[in-house]
């Protein structure tokens, strides 16, 4: 089992570039991860849908075969800590991969979302698509300490 965390673009702030590489770092330690990158499509001379579809393609391509695709989106559905770190023990348990996508500034292309097992929201107002991966990277280390028994989660 492995955790896919792909993401549309790299953090331009160095500090929240900073604490998003430390939470993926604890989160690696109870997880097998792995972050993929995908550039940003420039929005210049492209609608916010056209810009989407490049994403999402880009996003798509870096998913493993058979793994179970979860959608970072507002709309999703929202879990408590304890069903999130459930969900991903149940994963573990029947070695699958989970694969979390964060889209870029115009969110998440249509074939993502339908591509999509699952969709999670990871707050119920709209993000910057760093500040999501950020939250989403914090979850994923303290969803690590609740499958463990761990005391991070109060």
């Amino acid at each position: 089992m492995r955790v896919v965390v792909a993401a549309v673009g790299r953090p331009r702030d160095r500090n929240l570039a900073a604490a998003i590489e430390e939470y993926e770092t604890r989160a690696a330690r109870y997880w097998p991860l792995v972050v993929a990158e995908v550039r940003e499509a420039s929005a210049r001379s492209t609608s916010p849908g056209e810009t989407r579809r490049r994403e999402g393609e880009r996003l798509l391509e870096r998913i493993p075969a058979g793994a179970l695709l979860v959608a970072c989106d507002e709309r999703g559905e929202a879990l408590t800590s304890p069903a999130f770190a459930s969900l991903l023990a149940g994963a573990r348990d029947a070695a699958r991969d989970v694969a979390f996508v964060v889209g870029g500034a115009y969110g998440l292309d249509d074939a993502v979302l339908r591509a999509a097992g699952r969709s999670l929201q990871l707050a119920p107002w709209t993000l910057p698509h760093e500040l999501a991966r950020l939250v989403l990277a914090e979850q994923l280390y303290r969803a690590g300490t609740i499958a463990r028994g761990e005391p991070y989660h109060k």
